[in-house]
């Protein structure tokens, strides 16, 4: 009961963010909804399946180029471009899935890792500029009014990362609550027992890591019209890495951990960045040091993440 109207107190506050913010701010809102989508995505296959995968940035630059080129090229609609990309996520990450399953453990965070330095470098690839515009990369214009309403293009690109976002959250949910879940966790936990109960743990993985894909993917195209640009320099390895850090910091295998996590990852670099403002350009290692002291301190204070903070606390309350 606690948890559902935490949701729903989470779910207004969100909702009326755009009556009250400013359009800046309604854009950090609605990158911090775009990360918290790719984290459940990422949080489904590593915390709840137990598969690590350090290259999730990959499928969030599918999604985003997808759905960028779908856009400027074939003149389609946000509506569609971004279900087409994120289904072509889903079948790239159902692909990569197969041979997957001969790794696992920091074997498969190698080849996760490779997926992801590769792809901004096929995206910068000359003989594919006619598509992805090269190293310049693709301006993607922002979206019409949502729904014909007369909102600014910041709330109509918040509220619709709001919707999408609620959604993909309760179809993650719906599914964790479900045979689906149980199997994933059963084979996070014990692989070999839920094979001899009848789990196809193969068929379970693949399709976990298209889901995921399909998060990714979904997310990327969201990010692409919330910038309204898309280039190879903005998916690079520094990004997987972020929905890594994000997935720990928020709390592995937590639905609301991800928002926690979302919103480190969204504005703890940039009030680090905001140092050089302070110290000047003798100061340009400072951010990165402050990221990584911030990083080791949350590790510290919440090694199971600031969502299983939270529920270490709830249980002192409810048993004091």
């Amino acid at each position: 009961m606690a948890s559902r109207l935490a949701w729903g107190l989470a779910v207004v506050f969100a909702a009326s963010a755009p009556f009250w913010m400013s359009g800046y701010h309604l854009y950090q809102g609605a990158q911090v909804l775009i990360y918290a989508i790719a984290l459940l995505g990422l949080n489904l296959l590593t915390g709840y399946n137990g598969q690590l995968s350090l290259g999730h940035g990959a499928f969030f630059a599918i999604g985003g180029y997808g759905a960028s080129i779908l856009i400027v090229k074939l003149g389609l609609p946000y509506y569609v471009a971004i279900p087409l990309a994120s289904a072509v996520c889903f079948v790239a990450g159902f692909l990569f899935g197969f041979p997957a399953l001969r790794f696992g453990g920091l074997y498969l965070a190698l080849a996760t890792f490779a997926l992801a330095v590769a792809t901004p470098q096929l995206l910068a690839f000359k003989r594919l500029d006619f598509l992805t515009g090269g190293s310049e990369g693709l301006h993607v214009p922002k979206p019409g009014p949502l729904l014909g309403l007369p909102l600014s293009v910041d709330q109509s690109v918040y509220w619709l990362c709001l919707a999408v976002a609620i959604a993909l959250f309760a179809i993650a949910a719906n599914l964790l609550r479900g045979r689906v879940g149980r199997a994933l966790v059963a084979i996070r936990d014990h692989p070999i027992a839920a094979e001899s109960m009848g789990v196809d743990a193969a068929l379970y993985k693949t399709i976990c890591f298209g889901i995921s894909a399909f998060y990714a993917g979904v997310a990327g195209g969201l990010d692409a019209i919330a910038v309204g640009f898309v280039s190879p320099e903005s998916f690079g390895l520094a990004l997987s890495l972020a929905f890594l850090v994000g997935i720990v910091i928020g709390g592995l295998a937590s639905l609301g951990g991800v928002i926690f996590g979302a919103l480190f990852i969204e504005f703890v670099p940039n009030y680090a960045d905001q140092l050089t403002v302070y110290f000047g350009e003798n100061a340009k290692a400072l951010p990165g040091a402050v990221y990584g002291v911030m990083m080791i301190a949350m590790m510290a204070v919440a090694p199971m993440g600031i969502a299983g903070l939270f529920r270490s606390l709830a249980q002192r309350l409810r048993k004091a």
